[in-house]
């Protein structure tokens, strides 16, 4: 079939729209149509270079939800006319990883720079080159073909549009604060940076009972937002927020702090490092640019007081069983994701939505495909 997609043909440069022939698919895939996609972050660190593909041209997107169209060889778990959300995290529930809870190591993910289908080629097709997939997913395209293992089902009363959102941004910032630092009821949280990962690090913190939560972001704008979903400080910088916290804990600091800005640095981990106190927990969620092997940090502090700095893939989230989880909480009023979505985009918009995201316009940005 032929549709669009939004394609990156060179790093620095813009999304393209161009024709897509998409072929049908294959053993173990399916035909998914979209109702709308995410403007995430991580699609602007692989169109600046920062997390780069084995080859392009790459189709973007890897935050969408739908409707099944059709159905590979092979396929058991879904049908037409199924609801799905894809995983930007693949889940094959055979891996070591996936037998043992943690979905988002799943070994099918190592594909995700790779972006190519499990028998190594491509369904995606454009001006005659082979495309790659974002995540293996390529939801900037009205049509995907993607793995089974991609895809999760949800229940058909969930809006399309929002249930996008816990494909990646809300299920990476919730779970930065519920799993992998594990806030507690009374906890004091730091939280840097408040875009679509960070405003949702905020909400997963006052879900889980946290007493006091410092947004940290220099956006006045993106300041104000955190509020809305659960900031009790805000802060325009780490230092402003450090000078802050012993009066706000009678001298503790706060139990953890968790990295969600849009690039991350040595710098910003040392930041984090020094907002905890003793046995203090610091969450690395950001990405960083793969050559970047540099990290500023307190090393007496770490051992003498015991802090803990700890990667998150996805927040340390399943996605099969936390991405219905998340739509639950939402149908019964318990998680925002209406207030997520600042903006919304038609498909020739897509590069105005991430010049908005950069210049701090954006919790979220949307686009919405007919």
């Amino acid at each position: 079939m032929k549709t669009r997609a939004a394609v990156l043909w060179e790093y620095g440069q813009d999304w393209r729209l161009e024709e897509l022939e998409l072929d049908d698919p294959g053993e173990g895939e399916v035909l998914v149509k979209l109702a709308a996609t995410g403007l995430c972050q991580s699609d602007e660190h692989v169109r600046t270079g920062e997390l780069p593909f084995d080859a392009l041209p790459v189709i973007g997107g890897h935050e969408g939800a739908g409707v099944i169209e059709k159905v590979g060889p092979g396929v058991t778990t879904l049908a037409v006319g199924d609801h799905v959300v894809l995983s930007f995290i693949p889940a094959c529930g055979r891996c070591e990883s996936c037998a043992t809870g943690h979905q988002n190591l799943c070994d099918e993910g190592a594909g995700i720079g790779v972006g190519l289908q499990r028998d190594g080629t491509s369904r995606h097709h454009v001006n005659g080159h082979d495309a790659r997939l974002m995540c293996m997913l390529g939801t900037f395209s009205p049509y995907t073909v993607v793995r089974e293992t991609s895809v999760v089902k949800i229940r058909d009363d969930v809006p399309l549009d929002k249930a996008a959102l816990v494909g990646c941004g809300v299920t990476t910032g919730w779970a930065t604060a519920v799993y992998a630092a594990g806030v507690k009821p009374g906890d004091t949280v730091a939280v840097l940076g408040i875009g679509g990962v960070g405003a949702n690090a905020v909400q997963g913190a006052a879900m889980a009972g946290a007493k006091q939560i410092l947004a940290i972001d220099p956006s006045e704008f993106n300041r104000e937002e955190a509020r809305r979903f659960g900031a009790t400080h805000t802060f325009a910088s780490a230092a402003e927020a450090r000078e802050a916290l012993p009066g706000l804990t009678w001298g503790r600091m706060a139990d953890s702090a968790l990295i969600t800005v849009d690039v991350a640095t040595g710098e910003v981990v040392g930041d984090a490092l020094s907002l905890v106190g003793k046995r203090g927990t610091v969450v690395l969620t950001s990405l960083a640019d793969v050559t970047d092997t540099t990290i500023t940090a307190p090393m007496f502090e770490i051992t003498a007081y015991e802090k803990r700095l700890v990667g998150a893939l996805f927040g340390s989230a399943n996605p099969r069983y936390d991405i219905p989880r998340l739509l639950d909480l939402y149908m019964d009023g318990e998680l925002k994701l209406d207030e997520l979505v600042t903006r919304t985009y038609e498909f020739e918009d897509i590069n105005q939505g991430y010049v908005d995201m950069r210049e701090h316009r954006n919790i979220r940005g949307m686009v919405l495909f007919d």
